[in-house]
């Protein structure tokens, strides 16, 4: 069974990060980009870990999981090194309505985080379902220098276009060819 590409609306999600070292940073750094209703439970958070709490007001508790904590949360990441913890809590999670993500054990996952490019309202992402997340950090990173900055000015037009204009053959005609201008005059 592969994984479903899906975009989600997270704004008004709750996120539950169990762990505080580099890994739970790195979930972290993803998540603040989309929303900030995040608790971290960690009996040891790393500077950069506590610098991003402090830095976007995260809620943290100091101590160790435990059963229960996932209670009121939509989303739950374990980024810890503990696998009896990974399974532990995607065991309690099963019979809600939680999503676990389990850091590099997708056994006890119900979704995994693909590595992506974001710039403005544009966001693609790049996954190997988990056979290789280093493959997906690397195509990531070939497509982050291709993208050009003015994307995102670019974006903010069609968007506001698209607002303006009734739907039908000819406003998609007519947007085709601004996208086609626009890559013929960025994308070399």
């Amino acid at each position: 069974m592969s994984f479903f590409p899906m975009f989600m609306d997270m704004q008004d999600l709750k996120v539950l990060v169990v762990g505080g070292g580099n890994i739970a940073t790195e979930k972290l750094e993803k998540l603040v980009d989309f929303t900030k209703e995040i608790t971290v439970i960690a009996s040891e958070v790393s500077v950069e870990a506590n610098r991003l709490i402090k830095e976007h007001c995260l809620t943290l508790y100091q101590r160790a999981y435990r059963r229960g904590d996932i209670e009121g949360f939509d989303i739950v990441i374990v980024a810890t090194d503990t696998v009896e913890l990974h399974k532990a809590i995607y065991e309690e999670s099963r019979g809600s309505r939680i999503l676990v993500n389990s850091v590099d054990n997708t056994d006890y996952c119900d979704f995994i985080f693909p590595s992506y490019v974001k710039k403005n309202d544009l966001t693609i992402a790049f996954s190997t379902g988990g056979a290789s997340p280093a493959f997906a950090k690397h195509i990531r990173r070939h497509f982050e220098k291709i993208i050009p900055d003015s994307v995102g000015p670019f974006l903010k037009k069609m968007k506001a276009l698209r607002a303006t204009m009734p739907k039908g053959p000819e406003r998609m005609r007519y947007f085709d060819e601004l996208v086609e201008k626009y890559f013929k005059e960025n994308f070399k």
